[in-house]
């Protein structure tokens, strides 16, 4: 093994990220999704053929399609802005001024150094400044910055970046707490081990107003 695979094996076993966006080639969509399926399809097979498996048993005769299917459309569906959900946002008209939370979304990701799944909840916070988003959007923000290799800790600024954009306002936080199979199937092999990230911005930077936020979370960590 060279040093160079060394150092991306090195970057890649401590989960470490090198960019804050995904790093997406300037070509990625210009094959569809019928003919990007059908490219891992071919590669899916070619894996599963090296392992040894035998593609002619019914059990697996499909197993290369069905997978090809779930990068595309599912688990990876995140990666093309065309599904990018819309933000449906409302006046403030009521003049609700407190915080607001989201929790215990549902979070299912895969992380980008092993391809394996990550798995938790986030936990979301604004202040409104005069615009309010729908509930399920914030959930739907989380499902798509999700559903792409990622880190939790790009995934947790996206979430706060993306919620700053469609409400007009800094006061936004976020924070995720997740098991990476990663860790807990391979490697150490710790199933009890959870990461938590965060992002808080502006007034989430101050402590009564962070504090605040973790109470209603019920996080006991100290941030």
């Amino acid at each position: 093994m060279s040093k160079t695979d060394d150092s991306h094996d090195e970057i890649g076993n401590n989960h470490i990220a090198t960019s804050a966006v995904n790093p997406i080639r300037t070509d990625a969509f210009d094959l569809s999704d019928d003919q990007k399926i059908e490219s891992i399809k071919k590669d899916v097979e070619r894996i599963l053929t090296t392992l040894g498996m035998d593609l002619t048993d019914d059990s697996l005769k499909g197993t290369p399609n069905r997978v090809a299917k779930m990068f595309v459309k599912e688990i990876f569906g995140g990666l093309n802005p065309v599904k990018k959900p819309g933000a449906s946002t409302f006046k403030n008209h009521y003049k609700y001024g407190e915080m607001l939370v989201e929790k215990n979304i549902t979070l299912y990701s895969t992380c980008e150094h092993h391809l394996l799944p990550i798995i938790g909840r986030a936990h979301i916070a604004y202040i409104s400044n005069g615009t309010v988003v729908g509930l399920s959007k914030m959930n739907r923000i989380v499902d798509y910055y999700a559903k792409r290799p990622q880190v939790q800790e790009r995934l947790t600024m996206q979430i706060v970046q993306e919620l700053q954009k469609v409400l007009n306002t800094e006061d936004v936080a976020c924070v995720i707490d997740a098991k990476h199979l990663c860790v807990n199937s391979r490697g150490i092999r710790d199933i009890e081990s959870s990461t938590i990230t965060s992002e808080f911005c502006g007034k989430f930077k101050e402590a009564h107003v962070r504090r605040e936020f973790l109470d209603y979370i019920k996080l006991d960590t100290k941030f």
